[in-house]
């Protein structure tokens, strides 16, 4: 269904000088997805379905220690940053409600909203794609802790914009799909957020 547009893919890592693999089996789709608890959106499963990058790309298929571990991490991200976010930069929305005094009361309530929204899976590096709704077209973002900026209108476009044949700026932002939370993070923050006191970074990358 979407040979022209992976066939660009497949030529943007060659441009790069990163190969690429055959992608992964049915049977290797469907157990990333029940292992890590996770929806693939059709056309990121189809992607993945074809080709499999040996750098700088997640391998769902490896089942080793490490790569579960780098991938548990890469899943947690999300709501890892936000729990940071809350504990060092003061972080807190308005539609969690009234902020609790106590740190460790407002670790819970955070973690307890952020567990409900729609989940976000690792595509490369700190983007991610929302496993909701499990449809099309979904778009990309850059988490790095509450830090979240579009990355992409959809799967076929961030591959554009990462590889520097888009510029960031040229994003289609009336065009993004509305997926919540997300969406309204990045483009309503001002009203979300009760309060922020600027940007304290983990010692990881």
């Amino acid at each position: 269904m979407y040979a022209d547009k992976i066939n660009r893919i497949i030529s943007l890592y060659k441009e790069n000088n990163i190969k690429v693999k055959k992608g992964l089996s049915d049977k290797q789709i469907k157990l990333a997805q029940e292992y890590y608890n996770v929806i693939f959106p059709q056309d990121f499963e189809e992607l993945l379905a074809t080709i499999r990058p040996v750098q700088s790309f997640y391998d769902w298929s490896d089942f080793s220690k490490k790569n579960v571990a780098l991938l548990n991490e890469k899943l947690a991200w999300p709501v890892e940053g936000a729990l940071f976010d809350v504990e060092n930069n003061n972080f807190w929305l308005k539609s969690w409600g009234e902020k609790p005094s106590e740190i460790e009361e407002r670790l819970l309530t955070a973690k307890n909203h952020m567990e409900m929204v729609p989940k976000l899976i690792p595509v490369m590096g700190h983007r991610y794609i929302s496993s909701e709704p499990n449809e099309v077209g979904n778009p990309i973002y850059s988490v790095y802790q509450m830090d979240i900026i579009f990355y992409g209108e959809n799967i076929w476009d961030y591959f554009e914009i990462e590889f520097e044949k888009k510029k960031h700026s040229d994003i289609a932002y009336s065009k993004m799909k509305k997926i919540p939370f997300w969406h309204d993070i990045i483009t309503n923050i001002e009203y979300l957020v009760d309060s922020y006191s600027g940007m304290v970074l983990p010692n990881n990358d």
